[in-house]
């Protein structure tokens, strides 16, 4: 089985869909090593934890934090996959959503395919701060509520 990172296969020159599919895998699987770096817990919750952050709700987030951190390089791969056309939508999504994890998971697999793992580790992380920092915000703003 070929390598296709740091190969002579260009990742530009594969379909965002292409890019997507194999992006779909990487951000899955940062997603699960995250779930298990913060402990131990039964399977069915680390697998719930983890499509909390696959979803393509989630994703479609990810899409506007990383929006202003990105080289011109990698913009143009979210913008080419976020305007791939798609024959499938899940039903608990809207088409735009949809199309905005499509795009993450086009750069994710585009960094991916060229080896650039320390790169697509920081903007997973990004986005990880960037959702840790609105749960928090969350859990202050019902703490304030519930006092009296």
């Amino acid at each position: 089985m070929q390598d296709l990172r740091n190969s002579e296969s260009n990742p530009r020159e594969l379909s965002p869909a292409a890019l997507a599919f194999i992006g779909d895998g990487v951000f899955e699987l940062l997603a699960r090593e995250l779930v298990l770096k913060n402990g131990t817990i039964p399977a069915h919750k680390m697998h719930r934890l983890a499509v909390q952050k696959v979803c393509a709700k989630a994703q479609a987030k990810a899409f506007s934090q990383l929006l202003p951190v990105l080289n011109e390089e990698e913009m143009r791969i979210l913008k080419r996959g976020r305007n791939a056309n798609s024959a499938h939508v899940p039903k608990n999504c809207s088409v735009m959503e949809y199309r905005k994890a499509t795009a993450v998971e086009a750069l994710f697999g585009y960094l991916y395919l060229k080896g650039e793992i320390p790169r697509m580790i920081e903007l997973f992380g990004m986005i990880e701060d960037s959702r840790e920092a609105k749960h928090a915000e969350e859990r202050k703003i019902k703490l304030q509520g519930d006092s009296p």
